[in-house]
């Protein structure tokens, strides 16, 4: 059983920045990819960013590319998301999640392939 915990969302400008966190609990965390994904009202989840178990690997969606950084302490239990030159299209409840040990890593863009998540922060970015 791993728990996530996000925190860190909150109301910025545009082109402000932010920086998310997600705590896991769970010996476990290091052998497992880690997500981050977002949705806003009416929307469905999409996905955000997604990095390896040992760091080594990121992945990012189109939209956040070269704004969005994700990164991971295993000694911490802690994978965060550092959001820079916000949009208001930015704005969504943004969720931290266990993704799948696998080699193929077009699944770590597959949220059906992500089993534990977090409750949910909320980023808002006014225009």
């Amino acid at each position: 059983q791993v728990q996530l915990v996000e925190t860190g969302g909150g109301l910025v400008q545009a082109g402000g920045s932010l920086k998310l966190s997600c705590a896991a609990s769970g010996r476990t965390f290091s052998t497992y990819p880690m997500g981050w994904f977002r949705q806003a009202p009416g929307k469905e989840r999409e996905f955000v960013a997604a990095i390896t178990s040992n760091g080594g690997s990121t992945y990012y969606a189109d939209s956040v590319k070269g704004r969005f950084t994700i990164s991971r302490d295993n000694a911490k239990n802690t994978v965060w998301l550092q959001m820079n030159s916000l949009k208001p299209e930015d704005t969504a409840t943004y969720y931290c999640a266990v993704g799948p040990q696998t080699i193929f890593w077009s699944a770590l863009y597959n949220r059906e392939r992500y089993t534990y998540w977090g409750q949910g922060t909320q980023v808002t970015v006014s225009s």
